[in-house]
């Protein structure tokens, strides 16, 4: 059995696979926001709770937003900030009396789409979260790609280049392509051209009935995702690039944005697909657990 858990801002989702990838037991319950200590109890709580249902004892894996350090072997970049330069995995390993394994959550979505779901069987697989934010992970051959540094498939923080004033980041930039295309930064450029404010849901929703202020932000929202996504192709040439996240539910991306790629492919042909995610939200969890595969 594996089990793996989605760390995540506002839930932690535990699931439970058997060596085929059915899943055995399954179980969400709020984070601690902002407490470390009560983070693993929940943690801890969860694996004996699933333990308890199935009977068996699982290996573990966790998906977090951030990355280890290799220098440190703490946790760095996570906006969940009570996890920064904490020593998740050992933490964890001692609690639970045994070996975890700890990867950034897209790199979990990613493995996921890439193991038995969206890029099943495809030699080099990208896995993208659109959400409140804009991660990424690489998989090649079915295999996870860290990197030296443990930041490979970080897309979200590449410039993005636009005529527009651009926009401060969390990481202390400006311009990344987070800032453009997570949820936040397509409402707050629906407001910029001077429509209300509304969120990105709201603003697909209006988009749907041909409302042309909400067709235009989305037509925008498209070409930089395009281009963003076409950087991406240039240097990985993904098979398929899966995306997840709450913005990936927008159907008219599998239309419209393959339209923009040839523009900013270097190559006479772009045949990577694109691809809506098949386990949704649980993918992070499931990747999780396949850490161990």
């Amino acid at each position: 059995m594996r089990i793996g858990i989605d760390l995540g801002g506002t839930k932690i989702e535990i699931i439970a696979l058997d060596e085929r990838g059915a899943v055995l037991a399954c179980h969400r319950v709020p984070t601690p926001q902002g407490d470390y200590a009560a983070t693993l109890q929940a943690i801890v709580s969860l694996v004996a709770r699933v333990e308890a249902d199935t009977a068996q004892v699982g290996t573990v894996g966790v998906g977090m937003p951030g990355a280890v350090s290799q220098r440190t072997g703490r946790i760095k970049n996570a906006n969940s900030t009570c996890l920064n330069g904490q020593d998740l995995q050992g933490d964890l390993a001692a609690r639970l009396q045994r070996e975890v394994r700890v990867a950034n959550d897209a790199n979990c979505f990613a493995l996921s789409e890439a193991t038995d779901g969206s890029g099943a069987g495809a030699a080099v697989v990208f896995g993208v979260i659109l959400g409140t934010g804009e991660g990424g992970g690489v998989v090649v051959g079915g295999q996870l790609i860290e990197g030296c540094n443990r930041i490979a498939g970080e897309w979200g923080h590449n410039p993005l280049a636009e005529d527009a004033p651009a926009m401060p980041c969390y990481c202390g930039r400006t311009g990344c392509v987070e800032t453009w295309l997570c949820g936040p930064g397509m409402a707050a450029d629906h407001l910029r051209v001077g429509f209300e404010c509304l969120s990105a849901e709201a603003i697909a929703q209006g988009a749907s009935r041909g409302d042309a202020g909400c067709v235009a932000t989305l037509e925008r929202y498209e070409a930089r995702l395009a281009r963003a996504l076409a950087g991406v192709i240039n240097i990985l040439d993904p098979d398929v690039i899966v995306l997840g996240g709450g913005l990936s539910n927008i159907a008219r991306l599998y239309t419209e944005v393959p339209k923009h790629l040839a523009a900013a492919v270097f190559s006479d042909a772009v045949k990577t697909r694109i691809a809506p995610a098949v386990w949704g939200d649980s993918s992070g969890a499931r990747g999780a657990a396949w850490l161990w595969a």
